[in-house]
């Protein structure tokens, strides 16, 4: 079915990265099967980082194998590094989600690199990728984390996200996103920082992620979509955040973000009211993880009609 803008679930990875308790690995392939089934197109379903410092990915491979069965589905896991990119592609991962912060004192804090070591990282996994056979070559996308801002250094230079995407992508990024980690971004920081980046490379920049943390996440959402990004991720009722950005808290809410966009008339091809139900699954593998939302809350308005991709 064709989109006019795709969602990308990150709870499975994003949200249980800062969540309080372990989820079984039995309700993780629950959730993603029922929100493949709801019609999220893509979901970044794991973290390929050491078990032992981060025991809820513990299950990455045996995760991964169930979300690769699921028809039509594209399976994404993040990947700090080249490691972590090797263990990907060897259980058929796609999709790998790398992640640069732009914040020195944050890249250092969450992979102990600096912002161009980190690039440098990146560019080993892409030489890694370019030496594959073509057919098992996963597509490479990277995250531009805290460029609207650091909660360990405040601002974040535009002139510095310009630089480093520019490397990225000419280090042999496919695609690139913009990741307000820290819900510092406003929608006219979002309009100039979209403006300058796509200025330094173009088409590229084709994605956003967007936290609700001072309750502008659907707001920034709008001000990238005007200026023609088009991917966005998400998470089911808003879990995550950074544990090592301190009140790095409340990703998009994926229920919320589907009806704005539907209700704009722009076609998502999910079903509102079975991407609900899926809550249920996390609240039960999740017992007292606080969930947010308004869609949940007050339900899809009488009368509403979701828009029917061609």
């Amino acid at each position: 079915m064709a989109r006019d803008v795709e969602i990308s679930e990150v709870g499975p990875r994003d949200g249980l990265q800062n969540a309080g308790q372990l989820m079984p690995t039995a309700a993780k392939k629950a959730w993603i099967s029922a929100e493949a089934a709801a019609g999220v197109g893509e979901i970044e379903v794991c973290s390929f980082v050491p078990p032992k410092l981060f025991p809820q990915f513990a299950d990455a491979e045996d995760v991964v194998a169930h979300a690769l069965a699921i028809p039509g589905l594209t399976v994404a896991a993040l990947v700090p590094n080249l490691k972590g990119a090797e263990r990907a592609v060897a259980v058929g991962v796609r999709k790998l989600s790398f992640t640069l912060s732009v914040s020195r004192s944050h890249s250092l804090a969450n992979v102990r690199r600096t912002p161009d070591e980190q690039l440098d990282e990146f560019r080993r996994i892409a030489a890694f990728r370019d030496a594959l056979p073509e057919a098992r070559r996963p597509l490479l996308s990277v995250g531009l984390s805290t460029a609207f801002g650091c909660t360990l250094e405040g601002p974040v230079r535009q002139t510095e996200v310009c630089r480093l995407a520019a490397g990225l992508a000419a280090a042999g990024a496919d695609d690139l996103a913009l990741s307000d980690t820290v819900g510092y971004a406003d929608p006219a920081q979002v309009r100039r920082l979209v403006r300058a980046v796509q200025a330094e490379v173009g088409g590229k920049l084709a994605a956003a992620h967007f936290h609700d943390t001072r309750g502008l996440g659907l707001a920034n959402v709008a001000a990238a979509l005007e200026l023609g990004i088009r991917t966005f991720d998400s998470s089911l009722g808003g879990l995550g955040g950074c544990p090592f950005a301190p009140g790095a808290s409340g990703n998009v809410v994926t229920e919320d973000l589907v009806y704005m966009l539907e209700a704009m008339g722009l076609g998502t091809g999910i079903d509102l009211e079975a991407l609900i139900r899926v809550r249920h699954i996390v609240e039960e593998a999740l017992p007292g993880e606080p969930l947010h939302g308004h869609l949940a809350l007050a339900g899809v308005p009488k009368g509403f009609k979701p828009v029917v991709a061609a």
